[in-house]
């Protein structure tokens, strides 16, 4: 039995997520597999620095963030930030030591620098990068690297211009659960009610964005029912809960914290409000779920929301005042999301968890 080591980090849940899919597809296809965190073991020191200061400085401090993404989005400063990390690379080498995988596969920038290091130092493992977002961040950028997917040709096509050799990248998406890809046959019998669906996420840190959003709604004059998922931020959630004993007319509210059961959700809605995280994006593209963008943290989702809205995937508005103006164009011109929705089916349709593990298979063999 072949055996797969996939690599992670807990900054946000996304790449997480990616990991716990890619786990399940190659369980099914025979794999042995161990799913790790890179930095375990590390001091509380570089922990702090780095999952601490990801989630403090992106809810926070997000134009800090996006400064910090861009001033290391080059060659020489992208090296010198990575140094810190190199701490772990004995750790890394163990663990690889310890799982002695025939793969493996990362879903988290960072540690791309340790295993390249380790492959030039003797380590012989094949090695998959799963890029996360729709514009690779030059953390991405190592020709040690034997197979990158990507969410999308155009990420394929960003690496290329970075030096890295086209046929190692294959735009066959961001790895996500199975069930984005099913389909209720009685979804639309269910809808029929005469409310507009939306789904307002904020992503696993629960965002405090979407209060203003919410508020926003409320005011809509359109019949709308409205899902709110909070993710892991209960506080923001028990400040939203008082919105459920307000009278508001033809309103239907739902306020929820941490779920495991977006899919379901999305099947339900007819657009989907949400910061652009890359794996929240996908998961829409996978429902064919038109995404409204209201805001982004500087960085990555600026990027992917650049590439989503300049590509006729996404809407966006530049205050979230105009939230309604939007939403009420979508409602008396339906026509508007149909052609969303055809852009990004053709988007979907190049997903496929299965030729990543087919791909996976033919470079051990």
């Amino acid at each position: 039995m072949k055996k797969v080591l996939i690599l992670s980090a807990s900054t946000g849940q996304g790449h997480n997520q990616a990991a716990d899919s890619l786990s399940v597809a190659f369980k099914k296809r025979g794999f042995e597999t161990s799913r790790r965190d890179f930095l375990e073991g590390s001091s509380n020191l570089l922990l702090a620095l780095f999952v601490g200061s990801y989630e403090v400085s992106a809810m926070n401090f997000p134009g800090m963030y996006g400064l910090f993404y861009k001033l290391t989005n080059n060659p020489t400063i992208n090296t010198l930030s990575t140094i810190p990390f190199y701490l772990v690379r004995k750790r890394v080498f163990n663990m690889i030591k310890e799982e002695n995988p025939d793969l493996i596969v990362t879903t988290h920038p960072l540690s791309i620098c340790l295993i390249s290091g380790l492959k030039r130092m003797g380590v012989k493992v094949p090695f998959i990068s799963i890029v996360t977002d729709f514009k690779a961040h030059y953390t991405y950028v190592s020709k040690s690297t034997d197979l990158y997917i990507t969410g999308s040709k155009f990420t394929k096509n960003w690496l290329i211009k970075k030096g890295i050799n086209e046929d190692k990248i294959y735009p066959l998406g961001i790895p996500i659960k199975e069930d984005f890809f099913l389909r209720d046959p009685n979804i639309d019998d269910i809808k029929q009610d005469g409310y507009f669906n939306v789904l307002l996420m904020s992503g696993s840190m629960g965002l405090r964005n979407i209060s203003f959003v919410l508020e926003e709604l409320l005011k809509n004059p359109n019949k709308l029912r409205i899902t709110v998922i909070c993710g892991n931020n209960k506080e923001l959630k028990k400040n939203l809960d008082h919105h459920l004993s307000e009278n508001y007319k033809d309103k239907k509210l739902h306020i929820l914290g941490f779920s495991n059961d977006i899919a379901s959700f999305m099947e339900y809605s007819d657009v989907l409000i949400s910061k652009p995280g890359g794996l929240t994006v996908t998961e829409s593209v996978a429902k064919n779920l038109p995404l409204i963008i209201p805001f982004s943290i500087p960085g990555q989702e600026s990027e992917n929301t650049e590439f989503l809205t300049s590509n006729g995937l996404a809407l966006s508005v530049d205050k979230i005042s105009d939230i309604n103006t939007l939403i009420n164009d979508l409602i008396e011109n339906p026509s508007k999301l149909s052609e969303i929705k055809f852009r990004i089916k053709a988007l979907s349709d190049t997903y496929s968890i299965e030729k990543i593990i087919d791909l996976s298979e033919k470079l051990i063999k």
